[in-house]
């Protein structure tokens, strides 16, 4: 029986979300900040202290190591474990401080340093799930860091177990923790070869037992305006604004669909990230979403269109729409290799969980992973209320999350 202690994964997460790791999507270094590698160096040192002796952090600050096969089978796929290091730019990620909540009651929690900040049943129903057990917040000034720190707990004890239990039978086992995930940058220097696995496995996800193998597709837009500029005291019936046609086009998007804040399940959207210029040139931002290709152009020539038609209003200016791929839908590739995500659904069953198949409104590293040669489907780690000063986690959501990455080594070894 595979049993890992709720405490000491707690133990690791705390220790980890104190390691700030914030990634900045305006830089243009790799990392985007220098900080991620302090808790990459950190999780490199605890990994050869567990006697795992092939290990590196490299220039970029991935980790990369490797558990030997221990398995009299010479046909086992080498399978990989992934989370990243980084926390978003949602919410500061400085000086987080974790409360362990021992034996949570069920009540209403107001963090400590912000008591405006109240976690309760009402506002994330998941934690009635957890009375009686325990789960982790930060204070109120700053997010956890749950994610993906939650997800870098359960490999590093999964691996812990595996070392300290070696008749435990497996093959190859690489472990993968990347930077920049959550700026759109998880896998842009990540060395395939170096890595060496067939498959693998993002920990990256939500509630116990959740597995996930679809996720959108995603693209970026951009909408560049050009106005034609004069001398405002001279202006009359020659100046065209961009800024304004800029603001015309935001007013004739949708009011009541084809946004995140009126979509969900498997309905895609558009969503205006930013707008920067001057009255001569102004530039749109947009991110564009859904699960099916087809889908994904259809937002793009309504959007195309409708700014269209609002710069037909403008006579004088102009505008260029440009696209640029992002991340796309994981199933496409994980459905050509249906055992990657049986296995996992097999594993989740064994750690003693209901599988809650789901699809992602989001991405994660393994949507690219899968499209550079490693099928990737993602696995819970019980992170709640990610990006945000409420963000928590439960202690025994991580612990059956290592369960079952101990499950998927058996499994992989026991069916090849």
């Amino acid at each position: 029986m595979i049993e890992i202690s709720s405490n000491s994964v707690a133990e690791r997460l705390m220790r980890y979300v104190q390691i700030d790791t914030q990634s900045d999507p305006l830089g243009n270094n790799f990392p985007t900040t220098e900080k991620q590698k302090d808790l990459s160096k950190l999780l490199l040192n605890e990994l050869i202290g567990m006697g795992i002796t092939n290990a590196e952090m490299d220039a970029f600050g991935y980790v990369y190591a490797t558990i030997p096969s221990n398995s009299q089978k010479h046909a086992i796929p080498t399978i990989c474990f992934c989370s990243h290091i980084d926390t978003a730019p949602d919410c500061s990620g400085t000086d987080v401080k974790p409360i362990h909540h021992q034996n949570y009651d069920g009540k209403d929690i107001a963090l400590p340093d912000d008591k405006d900040q109240v976690l309760s049943i009402k506002n994330s129903p998941y934690l009635e799930k957890h009375i009686g057990h325990s789960i982790i917040t930060a204070s109120g000034l700053t997010l956890l860091g749950a994610d993906d720190k939650s997800g870098v707990a359960a490999i590093m004890e999964a691996a812990f177990y595996l070392m300290q239990h070696p008749t435990i039978p497996h093959g190859d086992i690489k472990i993968l923790f990347t930077p920049d995930e959550e700026v759109g940058k998880g896998t842009a220097q990540v060395d395939m070869k170096k890595l060496g696995a067939d498959f693998g496995y993002t920990l990256d996800g939500g509630e116990a037992g959740s597995l996930e193998d679809e996720t959108f597709s995603a693209d970026s837009a951009t909408i560049t305006i050009e106005g034609v500029i004069v001398h405002p005291g001279y202006a009359k019936g020659k100046l065209i604004n961009s800024l304004k046609v800029a603001g015309a086009i935001m007013d004739a998007l949708p009011k009541n669909e084809w946004s995140p804040e009126t979509t969900d399940v498997k309905e895609g959207f558009v969503h205006p990230v930013a707008m920067n210029g001057i009255s001569e040139k102004t530039t749109l931002q947009f991110i564009v979403r859904d699960f099916s290709l087809s889908g994904l152009q259809a937002h793009h020539q309504r959007l195309k269109s409708l700014a269209e038609e609002v710069i037909k209003e403008f006579p004088g200016a102009t505008m260029v729409y440009e696209a640029q791929e992002q991340y796309r839908n994981m199933k496409e590739v994980l459905d050509k290799y249906p055992q990657v995500t049986a296995f996992a659904a097999e594993a989740i069953q064994r750690s003693g969980l209901v599988v809650k198949k789901e699809s992602i409104r989001g991405g994660t590293d393994g949507s690219r992973f899968s499209y550079i040669g490693m099928p990737c489907p993602n696995i819970f780690t019980g992170m709640q209320n990610i990006h945000s000063k409420l963000e928590w986690v439960g202690t025994k959501d991580m612990a059956k999350a290592a369960e079952t990455i101990i499950h998927l080594c058996m499994i992989w070894e026991e069916k090849n």
